[in-house]
Formats: C-alpha cells, sequence, structure tokens
C-alpha cells in the first residue's frame, strides 16, 4: 500500500483511498452507503484534507476487503498537542468564516486566558506531566490568534451562568478570564450570550457544541463529552444542532445584558480577592 511509505501523510492515505475504491468500482455516493459515511467527509479523506477516525477506517477496510489497511495506516496526529478527538476539530476551527460555539461547564478553549487554560489541563484526569501541559497550552492560546483578525471569522459565544459562577483557579483567575471576555464583547470582536440559571432547561443542556460555517465546505458541527469528541457533517444533523442552538438563544440574555452580567460576577470576584 503506498501509504506504507509514509503512514503519517494524509495526501497518500487519501490517494490509497480513492485508488482502491475505484478498483472496486464505486463512486463516492456509493462508498458513503456502504461505509456509513458522508461522501462529503470521503472527499476530504481522499483529498488528504480530514483524517479519518479510527470506526470509519474499520469500515473502510470491511467494504472494500483491504484486510485492515485503512486502520492499520492511519495518518499519524501531531505530537500530542491536542486531544485525539479534537484534532480534525480543530483543523476546521481554523478554516471556519463563522463560530457559534456553547459552553456548559468551563469557558470554551478559543477564549481562555493563559491562566485560566493552565489550571483546567492541570486539573485533567489522569494527570499529566508539566511538559504535556505546557505543550497543550501553546496549542490551546494559539487558537486564540484566529481572534487577532476583526472581520474573520465572526464568532458568537453561548454560556451556561455557571461558567461565570465556576471558580476556576480562584477569584483573581476568575476576575481576569471574565474581563478577557467582556473586553472582547465590548469591542465588538465577539457576541456574547448567557443562559441564565432562571431559565432552568434549555435546548443544549447535554453538552458542548461548537457550529462552523466554511467559504467552501459545508456547515459542521463539532459535539464533545468526557474523553470523546466527534465532529459531524451529515446535513440533517448539523441543522438539528443549529436549531438547537437557535433555541437555546432565544431563551439567552441580550448581548449587553450579557456583557453587564460578566462584568458583574468580575467585580465580586475582584472583591472576593481583596479579602
Amino acid at each position: 500500500m503506498a501509504v506504507e511509505d509514509n503512514p503519517g501523510s494524509r495526501t497518500s492515505y487519501g490517494e490509497e483511498l480513492r485508488r482502491r475504491r475505484e478498483a472496486a468500482g464505486l463512486t463516492q455516493e456509493e462508498l458513503s452507503v456502504r461505509a456509513v459515511m458522508s461522501r462529503t467527509r470521503i472527499a476530504h479523506i481522499e483529498a488528504g484534507r480530514r483524517r479519518p477516525a479510527l470506526d470509519d477506517a474499520r469500515r473502510l477496510d470491511g467494504v472494500l476487503d483491504t484486510g485492515g489497511v485503512f486502520e492499520t495506516f492511519l495518518p499519524t496526529q501531531g505530537e500530542g498537542a491536542v486531544a485525539e478527538h479534537f484534532e480534525e476539530a480543530l483543523r476546521l476551527e481554523e478554516q471556519a468564516t463563522t463560530i457559534r460555539v456553547y459552553g456548559p461547564k468551563l469557558v470554551p478553549g478559543l477564549l481562555q486566558t493563559p491562566a485560566y487554560a493552565r489550571q483546567v489541563l492541570a486539573s485533567g484526569f489522569p494527570p499529566k506531566t508539566p511538559e504535556a501541559r505546557d505543550k497543550l497550552l501553546v496549542t490551546r492560546l494559539r487558537r486564540a490568534r484566529i481572534l487577532d483578525v476583526f472581520e474573520s471569522p465572526v464568532v458568537w459565544t453561548l454560556l451556561d451562568e455557571a461558567v461565570l459562577r465556576r471558580p476556576v483557579g480562584g477569584p483573581a483567575v476568575m476576575c481576569e478570564q471574565l474581563c478577557h471576555i467582556a473586553e472582547l464583547g465590548e469591542s465588538h470582536r465577539i457576541r456574547v450570550h448567557v443562559l441564565p440559571f432562571s431559565v432552568g432547561y434549555h435546548a443544549l443542556m447535554e453538552g458542548f457544541v461548537s457550529l462552523m460555517w466554511f467559504e467552501d465546505l459545508p456547515p459542521v458541527a463539532y459535539v464533545e463529552g468526557l474523553k470523546t469528541g466527534r465532529v459531524l457533517e451529515v446535513p440533517s444533523v448539523v441543522r438539528q444542532c443549529q436549531a438547537a442552538y437557535d433555541h437555546a438563544m432565544g431563551d439567552a440574555l441580550s448581548h449587553r445584558e450579557s456583557l453587564a452580567l460578566i462584568r458583574s460576577i468580575a467585580e465580586d470576584y475582584e472583591h472576593e480577592q481583596r479579602e
């Protein structure tokens, strides 16, 4: 198999998938149906733009009767700079023209300050070495650079009130973190909306979601849970995620009200720090 010479190359992997698919007399659409994958995803893998998930590789091996080569020669990932399940979402985030993210428990990584991110990474399980934490921290902070360009991507942030009230790292860390979010919102770089506790149950209660739109790709949704995450590409599923986001947004405070609440809670943390 061609990818044996360079197992870390997504391009070689994609070329081999295309060769095997054509040898089997299948179109991308036909393969997508048999492998229970979207045609778009197969096209991206063949073009070297996506790294297939392990389950995808196994289904491709089964459909194309390749004896496990697509599982064995999955393209290598980065040097542990992000969790495996987030690797694809990170690449998509860098290409997105619009991002709408919901944070149920923690500040989304794109908006985290160094001190807040350090606390989150240090509290993970199993424990990480200082070197491993530093590598993850560098990657997480690098993500925020996409906010340096004012026009793109357009970023909407929907936060559960629990995110503001959970004292990650203590009052000083939280005060700095909330002020950072407020400053981004007040400068109109991002839109911020808070779902207050008074709303009760809402449409996004089940967990984290990030919706992304692109210039030349169909929109996707990234959902995440404990030690898991997945990019969703099936149009009907993505639309359901978008509808749930819109529904929850209807229950949220306005941008102005949200910024006022964030500033108020930041002041509470500041007073607590002084005491």
